[in-house]
């Protein structure tokens, strides 16, 4: 099990950039696939990027893609989230997870661990 905590987030106006953080504690979190997700209020939870324990692959949604970037420093046991030219419809809570596997195909369906959430808030 891993253990996440998320931070980064805030509030910004439409155009800016945040970047968010996901600290890892716990076992193997370099051997591990690693993503992010969304929830908006009154919407499910959604996939907005995965990314292999190796780094040497990744995935977007469509409706991030070309805007945000996934990474992570296996040796700060760190995720991040690079959040540019953010819109109104980014605004959520900004979750990060922890697949069971190494691909990041796995995130989306696989993810184990979970961390407690960080708010993105997103203005005119």
């Amino acid at each position: 099990q891993v253990q996440l905590v998320e931070s980064g987030g805030g509030s910004v106006q439409a155009g800016d950039s945040l970047r968010l953080s996901c600290a890892a504690s716990g076992h193997a979190f370099s051997s591990r696939a690693m993503g992010w997700f969304r929830q908006a209020p009154g919407n499910e939870r959604e996939f907005v990027s995965a990314i292999a324990y190796s780094s040497k692959g990744t995935l977007y949604a469509d409706s991030v893609k070309g805007r945000f970037t996934i990474s992570r420093d296996n040796a700060k046991n760190t995720l991040y989230l690079q959040m540019n030219s953010l819109k109104l419809e980014d605004k959520a809570v900004y979750y990060c997870a922890a697949s069971a596997y190494y691909s990041e195909s796995s995130v989306q369906q696989d993810c184990s661990d979970w961390g407690q959430g960080t708010q993105v808030t997103v203005t005119s």
